[in-house]
């Protein structure tokens, strides 16, 4: 026991930055062949087996009734095959927001009828623990300051819970620039004499940083994992409370197939208009999703790529990722690694586990729509990757869903493009297309064009619910919560910002169509993302006129649609209007929700998790 819990001698380095180190303890981490494993057998439990019976048969009777719905509506005496494809596409974008608001209404009768939501229990924090666990920060070109403070915090909170020698932590920095690593090094050595006494904490610089993030990991598992049973990765931007920590491994401990555990990261710290409207939605809207997830999961869950305990062993067995064939965007290295190792860790028998009942998980949010767009096309480049990976052998059925959903929703927007395109192509025909009462047939009566307009709008105003049933759910079940109401103003107060999130969010889905639009377009023609530095904070002032220049193809489509739906008819430009005012709207929406957001606004779109600070926020 004793042996266990004895720290690893410390090793200077001569580098270029002078890394101290722990003694090396090599833990083999083979490459994953993709084409030739068996899976690893598993059994779901009956309550888990039921929440997915029920999620299929909802999800096909909801995808059934608007399909045969919208049909009735474009039903003429032989439909062309224009109206066909629209059917089809229509059909598509329904299914795929059908699929997550019937899972977040399984979560809401979970969380309605049900005593734990985690798909396994986690023991108390005050549970003695026997083994070291390692928190790995890996970084690249981060704001050192800030990754410095986010560990201090760590540190000290797991101190204060008498748990420092339980832990150590390495910051795994991938910054090549020789003037950031020098800055780099200045923080970080800061930081370690600050906590002489608390926790060790160990730096490393690696060149070259082969593999990103993926390979980042990789190379601590191969270099120290064997002394670590557990991992713990966390983002630049991401914090735990000592808490979760202790509970996390204390799990790990209780549950030997458990290869993962992943906590849900509540968002916080962001002082915009648009990192509060992000706060907002996880705040409110997260909880039935996530317990909905978690329904139809079981052990079978994914990973996110941070804020999760792993267990090292299975990792280093399993999840050695290969370079895909081909050149980037498509081939080379995986850039979306973590759904990916969750799948590899799946096929080897291992669990998956997810508890967003947890508290003291959290991380930031991208400040500004430039920077949630920017990250948005890296991911988008990552998931459709997984096209390539959907197929391997051996991959559990739900892992497979896993990565298929991932994919689809980047494809989900162009073909939601393609639809609304299609659909004003119709109108357009409609009203200027000289019909043919009569045929190829001959007949003494005319065969009249039919459009059921009361089916319509009843098929609109059902999609409309559909489309915000897990708002609806999430507020109900917020202001069902006396502690939450109490918290957080009232249910007015509460309403008030659902109602505010939901018109911001509906001008802005448009402005996001375009964009991972045209990044699957992008990725499609051969151009890669790149691996860039993330923006985290709010950074230079941005005018109008710079808003105006990054929008203002997007003001352009929103002109034409205006143009082109009003020479049709005022209800299609009714109709469109939605779509059309984001795109009209786009630079002034980025500029208002890139700024700070004033107290009115901050206190109306405060969460759950940071009322206080939401509140004192410009005091």
């Amino acid at each position: 026991m004793d042996q266990i819990l004895k720290r690893p001698g410390v090793a200077e380095c001569d580098t270029e930055c002078r890394p101290i180190l722990p003694d090396t303890c090599r833990c083999e981490m083979p490459e994953q062949s993709l084409w030739r494993q068996r899976p690893g057998k598993s059994r779901a439990p009956a309550r888990t087996l039921v929440a997915r019976v029920v999620l299929l048969v909802l999800w096909i009777a909801a995808t059934g009734a608007f399909a045969w719905t919208l049909y009735r509506v474009l039903s003429v005496q032989a439909p062309t095959g224009l109206q066909l494809v629209f059917l089809v596409l229509s059909t598509l974008c329904f299914s795929w927001v059908a699929a997550g608001s019937v899972s977040a209404l399984i979560g809401f009768a979970a969380l309605m009828t049900t005593r734990t939501i985690d798909t396994l229990l986690l023991p108390p924090a005050n549970v003695p623990l026997h083994t070291r666990t390692a928190l790995l920060f890996p970084v690249y070109r981060e704001d050192a300051s800030e990754v410095a403070a986010l560990v201090d915090t760590i540190c000290r909170d797991l101190d204060r819970a008498e748990a420092g020698d339980r832990f150590d932590v390495f910051i795994l920095s991938d910054t090549q620039d020789a003037s950031e690593r020098s800055l780099e090094q200045r923080i970080y050595t800061e930081l370690r004499l600050r906590n002489q006494g608390h926790l060790q904490i160990y730096v490393r610089w690696r060149t070259p940083n082969e593999g990103k993030k993926a390979g980042n990991i990789r190379d601590w598992v191969e270099q120290f994992g064997a002394a670590y049973p557990y991992f713990v990765i966390f983002d630049a931007d991401s914090i735990m409370s000592a808490t979760a920590l202790l509970r996390l491994v204390a799990g790990m401990d209780d549950n030997p197939r458990a290869g993962l555990i992943q906590t849900v990261p509540r968002l916080v710290g962001g002082r915009t208009l648009f990192a509060h409207l992000q706060q907002f939605a996880a705040g409110y809207y997260g909880p039935v999703v996530a317990a909905g997830l978690a329904a139809w999961h079981a052990h079978g869950g994914n990973y996110w790529g941070h804020n999760a305990i792993i267990r090292t062993s299975a990792f280093a067995q399993c999840a050695g990722l290969p370079r895909l064939p081909g050149k980037p965007p498509l081939g080379g290295y995986i850039m979306s690694h973590d759904f990916v190792e969750a799948a590899l860790m799946r096929r080897g028998g291992w669990d998956v586990h997810m508890v967003p009942s947890l508290d003291g998980s959290y991380e930031g949010c991208p400040p500004t729509l430039a920077d949630l767009i920017v990250r948005d096309r890296r991911w988008a480049q990552g998931n459709l990757q997984h096209l390539r990976i959907i197929g391997a052998s051996g991959l559990p059925f739900l892992s497979r869903v896993h990565l298929v959903m991932g994919v689809f929703s980047y494809l989900a927007s162009p073909i939601w493009a393609v639809t609304l395109l299609i659909g004003v192509v119709l109108a357009f025909q409609a009203k200027y297309a000289t019909p043919s009462y009569f045929g190829s047939e001959t007949s003494l009566f005319p065969q009249w064009p039919v459009f059921d307009a009361e089916t319509a709008l009843s098929l609109f105003l059902v999609t409309v619910v559909v489309v915000h049933l897990p708002k609806l759910l999430g507020g109900i079940w917020a202001l069902r919560n006396a502690e939450v109401r109490r918290r957080n103003g009232g249910a007015l107060r509460i309403s008030g910002g659902i109602f505010l999130e939901s018109i911001l969010s509906t001008l802005i889905a448009p402005l996001l169509m375009i964009t991972q639009t045209n990044a699957v377009l992008s990725i499609l023609f051969g151009r890669d993302a790149g691996w860039g530095a993330q923006q985290r904070r709010l950074g230079t002032a941005v005018t109008l006129s710079q808003f105006m220049g990054q929008h203002r193809w997007h003001m352009m489509w929103g002109t034409v649609g205006a143009l082109v739906c009003a020479s049709i008819s005022s209800a299609v430009l009714a109709w469109m209007s939605p779509i059309i005012a984001g795109l009209l709207l786009s630079a002034p929406i980025a500029l208002m929700t890139a700024r700070n957001s004033g107290q009115l606004i901050t206190t109306l779109l405060s969460t759950p998790d940071e009322p206080e600070r939401a509140r004192s926020a410009h005091r």
